[in-house]
C-alpha cells in the first residue's frame, strides 16, 4: 500500500519530508496541489503569485517520479484527483483556514508543524503560566534563548546582554544614499520561471484572476539551494554590517544590510534553526559582532516565533479586533500601490518598492505603511489583508499578529505596550526621505506640512484618554495640550481624508 504525503506550499524544504517523531512515512509518495482558488479569492501581488508557484513547481521537478503534482481549482478537489479516498499524511499548516480543510477531511492525518523552533504545546504551557497580559516578546525571547541555548555563554547571554537595541538603532551614515553593504544574493530565473510568467499571464487573461503590483526579474529564492545560497551569502558579507543600521531607512537603499531571508524561511525552503545557527557561529568565529547576530537571532527567534505562536494562541476571534474603532476603507491608490499618486516622498518611495518587488524591511513596514494606516483610521482587517496580500513573505499566520497588534493596535495592547507612530521628526532623523518632499516634516499646518505631523496629532487628539493613561504615550497628549493652532492642525490634517498626501 503507497504512504502518501500531502506538501504545502510554504512545506518546501527537506524537513517537512524527514521522517522520525512526527514525520511522514520514510520514503512515501508526495502530494503536491496548486489550486488556483487561492488566487481568485484575494489580489495578490503578481511577484508572491510568481514565486510561491515557482517555488511549487521547483520542488515538484527535485521530487520527480516521487510526486503527484495537481493543478485544481480547489485543494479537496486536487486531494481527490491525486489519491482518491487514500489516506494522507500532512504536516500541521500555516494558517487557520487550511487547518479547518484538512480537519474536515476523514482521510488526512495531522503530524506536528514543522519550521518553527518551539512546540506549539510548549508555548501554550509558557503562556498559560504567565497569564494573557504578560505574553511580552521580550520575555518570550529569553526563555527561547535560554531553552535552546542559542547565542548563550552558560547561563548568561552571549556579549553579556539580552539586548542589543542601544547599539542597533543609528541614523543612516550623514551624506550617505546608501550603505555601501555588499550585495545581496539574486536568483537566476530558468525554464519554470517563464513557464509560471506565462501562466500568470493567462490566467488574467482567460480567467479573470487579477493581481497587483509588478513581477520580475524574480528577487527571492525558489529552492532550497538558491535559499541556502542567500543565507550564506548574508552571514559571510552582510551580517556584520547588519545591526547598527537596521531601523534606518535610505531611499536609494531598500536592502540596506538585510538578511532578505523571510520569504524563504516562510516557503519553508530554510529552517529557522540553521539560520540562526549560521548567525552564531559567525560571531563565536570572529566574523561578525554581537549586536548585529542578535539584531538577526531576535527577528528570527524571537519575533518571527512569537508571531507564529501567538496566531495559534490568541484564536479566531483575533481577527476581529478593532480596539480603536477604526473603520475607514482603503484608498485606491493604496490598493492599487499606485506610487506616481502620492507626493509625501516617504510614502511614495516605499510604496513604489512594494510595487516593484513585494518588499520592503520591518520598518518602512511599521514605521511608513503601518503608521499611516493607523493615523488615517483605516479598517485593520483591511490593512492585514493588504500586507498579506502584497508581500512576498506575507501569510495570515505572518500578519495576523504583526498588522494587527503590532502596526494596528487593534487588539487594545494585548501585543504591545503602546500605539508604534510617529510624526515627521521620527522619520527625517532615521532617514533621507523628507530631502526634497513636498512637505516638511517640522510644519504641523498649512499647504507644506507634514501628513505623519499632522497625523500624529489628529490621532493624538482621537485617542486622548487612551494615550494619556499608559506611561509610554501620555507625553504624547501632554505635548498636544501644548498646540497652541490644534483646530489648524486637525483641519489641515483632515485634507488626507480626501486626497493622497
Amino acid at each position: 500500500m503507497t504512504d502518501w504525503h500531502w506538501l504545502f506550499g510554504d512545506q518546501l524544504g527537506p524537513h517537512f519530508l524527514a521522517p522520525g517523531t512526527g514525520g511522514p512515512a520514510r520514503d512515501s509518495q508526495v502530494v503536491m496541489i496548486e489550486a488556483r482558488s487561492v488566487f481568485r479569492r484575494r489580489r495578490f501581488h503578481r511577484a508572491k503569485a510568481h514565486l510561491v508557484l515557482s517555488a511549487m513547481r521547483h520542488r515538484a521537478a527535485e521530487l520527480g517520479d516521487r510526486v503527484r503534482y495537481i493543478r485544481a481549482e480547489t485543494y479537496r478537489e486536487g486531494l481527490y484527483e491525486a489519491v482518491g479516498d487514500a489516506s494522507v499524511t500532512v504536516h500541521h499548516p500555516t494558517s487557520r483556514a487550511a487547518l479547518g480543510l484538512v480537519r474536515s477531511l476523514e482521510q488526512v492525518r495531522l503530524l506536528p508543524a514543522r519550521g518553527f523552533l518551539v512546540p506549539q504545546e510548549a508555548f501554550s504551557a509558557w503562556a498559560d503560566e504567565r497569564g494573557a497580559g504578560r505574553l511580552r516578546q521580550e520575555d518570550f525571547y529569553r526563555w527561547v534563548r535560554h531553552a535552546l541555548g542559542l547565542l548563550m555563554d552558560g547561563d548568561s547571554p552571549a556579549g553579556g546582554r539580552w539586548n542589543h537595541d542601544h547599539a542597533n538603532r543609528e541614523r543612516p551614515p550623514r551624506g550617505a544614499s546608501t550603505l555601501g553593504a555588499p550585495e545581496p544574493y539574486r536568483p537566476d530565473e530558468d525554464d519554470i520561471d517563464a513557464e509560471v510568467r506565462a501562466e500568470l499571464d493567462r490566467w488574467e487573461k482567460q480567467d479573470g484572476i487579477r493581481f497587483v503590483g509588478r513581477d520580475g526579474p524574480r528577487l527571492f529564492p525558489a529552492t532550497r539551494t538558491e535559499a541556502r545560497a542567500a543565507l550564506r551569502r548574508f552571514v559571510e558579507h552582510r551580517l556584520a554590517g547588519f545591526g547598527p543600521h537596521e531601523d534606518a531607512m535610505l531611499a536609494a537603499d531598500p536592502v540596506m544590510s538585510h538578511s532578505l531571508l523571510s520569504s524563504s524561511l516562510n516557503l519553508g525552503l530554510l529552517d529557522p534553526w540553521e539560520a540562526v545557527a549560521a548567525a552564531e557561529e559567525a560571531w563565536r568565529a570572529g566574523r561578525a559582532p554581537v549586536n548585529s547576530v542578535e539584531g538577526f537571532v531576535r527577528q528570527v527567534a524571537g519575533w518571527r516565533e512569537y508571531v507564529w505562536q501567538l496566531y495559534w494562541y490568541f484564536g479566531e476571534d483575533y481577527r476581529h479586533r478593532n480596539a480603536l474603532g477604526h473603520h475607514a476603507p482603503l484608498p485606491e491608490w493604496f490598493l492599487e500601490l499606485d506610487a506616481d499618486a502620492v507626493s509625501a516622498r516617504c510614502l511614495t518611495t516605499v510604496l513604489a518598492q512594494v510595487r516593484d518587488t513585494g518588499w520592503t524591511h520591518h520598518i518602512p513596514r511599521l514605521m511608513l505603511l503601518g503608521s499611516h494606516a493607523l493615523q488615517r483610521g483605516w479598517d485593520p482587517r483591511l490593512v492585514t489583508d493588504w500586507f498579506h496580500r502584497c508581500f512576498v513573505d506575507g501569510y495570515d499566520w505572518v500578519m495576523l499578529p504583526n498588522v494587527t497588534g503590532m502596526s494596528q493596535y487593534a487588539d487594545g495592547g494585548r501585543m504591545t505596550t503602546k500605539p508604534y507612530t510617529s510624526g515627521g521628526a521620527y522619520i527625517h532623523r532615521m532617514s533621507d526621505l523628507c530631502e526634497g518632499c513636498a512637505y516638511r516634516p517640522g510644519d504641523r499646518a498649512g499647504d507644506r506640512a507634514c501628513p505623519f505631523t499632522t497625523g500624529y496629532w489628529s490621532f493624538a487628539h482621537r485617542h486622548r484618554d487612551l494615550l494619556a493613561a499608559n506611561q509610554r504615550t501620555a507625553r504624547a497628549v501632554q505635548g498636544l495640550d501644548r498646540l497652541g493652532n490644534l483646530e489648524e492642525v486637525l483641519a489641515t490634517d483632515r485634507r488626507w481624508d480626501e486626497e493622497a498626501p
